[in-house]
């Protein structure tokens, strides 16, 4: 096998997995509110309350589609998202890269002004955005490598 097929089958398992992450995050907050669960942290840990439940819902579930797809498309080696396009690869890595960034600055501030939280407490939220910009990272770097494409699937 071609190091570029390895890479190609890496990357698409890589963001599977962090796929996969933010899904088991959705689905347990979905069973803390619709279900009723106590053996999931409560309500408030899950999310900053910008959004209501539904909104947040609404947008998860949209975020999943989109993540299926791009994992779908990079699996196949084919797709809209398994193409290569220039101005896309470096403003989305960027993205990433800013998006992770702030998420790190926004834990360091929830640890500054509620102490009593350290270190873990709070933080479902930070963690999955980190997961989401992870996805965007590797997704923009496995585009970025591949600018010349991944091997087409055999017949």
């Amino acid at each position: 096998m071609s190091a570029s097929r390895v890479h190609c089958r890496r990357t698409a398992l890589t963001l599977w997995t962090l796929l996969a992450l933010f899904s088991l995050r959705v689905a347990g907050q979905a069973l803390v509110v619709f279900a009723g669960v106590s053996w999931l942290p409560p309500l408030d840990q899950w999310q900053s309350g910008i959004l209501p439940y539904p909104l947040l819902l609404i947008s998860q579930l949209a975020i999943l589609a989109l993540f299926v797809k791009v994992c779908a498309d990079v699996s196949r080696t084919h797709g809209y998202f398994a193409s290569p396009r220039p101005w896309f690869r470096r403003g989305a890595l960027w993205f990433g890269y800013a998006y992770f960034a702030g998420m790190l600055v926004r834990y360091a501030l929830h640890m500054q002004f509620h102490p009593q939280a350290r270190w873990i407490g709070g933080t479902i939220p930070i963690v999955f955005h980190c997961v989401l910009a992870c996805f965007i990272i590797v997704f923009a770097s496995s585009h970025r490598a591949r600018h010349a494409g991944c091997p087409a699937p055999r017949s």
